[in-house]
């Protein structure tokens, strides 16, 4: 196979007319040639850092749609699935990724559970974890969340890290906020990257400190516009990262977005697409070809260096997509799942409200939360305060309740079976019946998203782990679309995401105040209030 372009040789910083031989799969010859091309060859674009499972998308059915934008390469951390299944989740990732011509490379998931504050469905243990870096699909050991269990050396938390050190692969870190001495400490006990800065400052002090920074652009947390100044001084130190991306924005577009963003800024060509291309397959010893001679033929074609529209994707040599249609072939899939708890009645969600209360404040377009203190008498819809709940899924236990400001909702609730990281079901709205309809829909179809209002409901079961579809990538983007739409234009929600914020309402390893099933919880002092 030959194909002429305009050659983007990033590693030399040259754009040239060239004729790309490929034979067996492999870049045989790259030919200057004299000719006039109007589109450009380049690697293969990559997201450095993402869990599958927030697409709602089994790894095969990501892929099928990734492809169009011309990603042929994820760092994957299977932390959700792992958490509701265990090893036999990880398992059920690797192999599906395999089924598919698309470069999977999952992560050992180091913290599962992710605290002891809350019910999880598996625990993943040191020597877990030495079985799971033995594997080649295994490239790294994913972001170790409990960052005072590093400061403070726990023994199981030291013991994960040592074993991808005597594999000798990188130990991904997670650490917001984190700053000055114990940032250093962080990063001196092994953390190689971080995806949660949320301030320039913040980044500069951990790049400082010999960390990498993976610069987030996903469907709820969004830090590109802070964290892309870095890409001035530091472009050998950053990759590009989704973390958690829902259909309806995959099918958009992906990390070729990015790109686009980035040069529309005036930043630097050839520094953009090595962040985008090139430096994760050096961090993480990607076995993913550069658009080099002898390398596998993983590239994409691309329309002009504005819009970065990909026209084909190739894959060790196969033609994968082309003008937005994939030709990665759809694969049976085997439902999984963990779900035990019984239908809940009204009087489980009863709650009689302390004089003072303490309300988590959703952020939109942040993981990250407020803590605020409101008396009862303020704890209204009227100042868009409502009530959140989290159900354990795994066995019956007593629901655990709070107060969330700024999700919008004047009517109804939704529900959802992803909430990181344990993914119990949790509930935000406007009264208990809605509140408890919408919980149940959950545990009858265990798992999903919901939206109710009162007999209207809308339902997005999602049968593999509580987390996943097992329907096409398209299908699930529309059904998406349709309850984000609801979401918003009947019950009121003024988020952009709000089934993704929802879902990180009990990410305890996030401050500064979330829910799990065992209560409000202070990440801060990493302790129930």
């Amino acid at each position: 196979m030959k194909i002429k372009s305009n050659y983007i040789d990033i590693l030399n910083q040259r754009i040239f007319p060239a004729e790309i031989t490929v034979e067996n799969g492999i870049i045989a010859a790259i030919t200057e040639i004299s000719e006039t091309l109007t589109n450009f060859i380049l690697p293969g674009f990559i997201d450095s850092h993402v869990h599958i499972e927030s697409s709602l998308l089994v790894p095969s059915e990501f892929a099928r749609m990734a492809v169009i934008h011309g990603t042929i390469a994820t760092i994957s951390d299977p932390h959700e699935i792992a958490n509701v299944l265990g090893m036999e989740g990880v398992e059920f990732m690797i192999n599906n990724g395999n089924k598919v011509p698309f470069h999977f490379f999952f992560g050992a998931p180091s913290c599962v559970p992710a605290t002891v504050f809350e019910t999880a469905g598996a625990t993943i243990n040191a020597a877990d974890i030495e079985i799971l870096l033995a594997k080649p699909e295994i490239l790294y050991l994913a972001e170790m969340m409990n960052f005072p269990g590093v400061l403070f050396k726990d023994k199981e938390v030291m013991a994960k890290i040592a074993v991808a050190k005597k594999f000798n692969k990188p130990v991904d870190g997670h650490a917001p906020g984190l700053r000055g001495a114990q940032a250093k400490q962080y990063i001196d006990a092994g953390m190689s990257t971080d995806h949660e800065c949320f301030t320039l400052e913040e980044a500069l002090d951990k790049i400082a400190f010999g960390m990498k920074i993976i610069i987030r652009e996903g469907s709820a947390a969004r830090n590109f516009d802070t964290l892309i100044p870095l890409m001035k001084l530091h472009a050998d130190q950053l990759m590009f990262c989704s973390d958690d991306k829902h259909p309806d924005s995959l099918l958009l577009g992906h990390i070729n977005q990015l790109v686009a963003r980035a040069v529309a800024l005036g930043y630097n060509l050839f520094d953009v697409l090595k962040v985008a291309c090139i430096n994760p397959i050096h961090h993480y010893k990607m076995p993913v070809g550069a658009l080099q001679l002898g390398d596998v033929a993983d590239f994409i074609v691309i329309n002009n260096l504005t819009d970065f529209i990909v026209e084909k994707t190739f894959i060790k040599g196969e033609l994968v997509a082309e003008n937005g249609k994939t030709f990665i072939e759809k694969v049976s899939i085997e439902p999984i799942n963990y779900f035990e708890t019984n239908l809940k009645t009204l009087i489980d969600f009863e709650y009689f409200p302390k004089e003072k209360e303490l309300v988590i404040e959703c952020l939109d377009g942040q993981l990250i939360t407020n803590k605020l203190e409101f008396p009862k008498s303020e704890l209204t819809i009227e100042n868009d305060i409502l009530k959140i709940v989290v159900v354990n899924r795994y066995e019956t236990k007593p629901i655990a309740i709070s107060y969330i400001k700024n999700f919008g909702l004047k009517l109804g609730a939704i529900a959802s079976s992803v909430a990181h990281d344990s993914h119990n079901i949790i509930a935000v709205g406007t009264n208990d019946e809605e509140i408890c309809k919408a919980v149940n829909l959950i545990i009858t179809n265990k798992g999903g998203l919901c939206a109710v209002n009162g007999s209207e409901t809308k339902v997005l079961p999602l049968p593999i782990a509580g987390l996943m579809s097992n329907k096409d990538a398209w299908d699930i983007a529309q059904d998406y679309t349709e309850l984000d739409h609801f979401s918003k234009q009947v019950l009121g929600s003024t988020l952009r995401a709000p089934f993704m914020s929802l879902s990180f309402m009990a990410l305890l390893v996030i401050p500064y105040l979330k829910l799990s099933d065992k209560g409000l919880f202070d990440g801060n002092k990493f302790e129930f209030c």
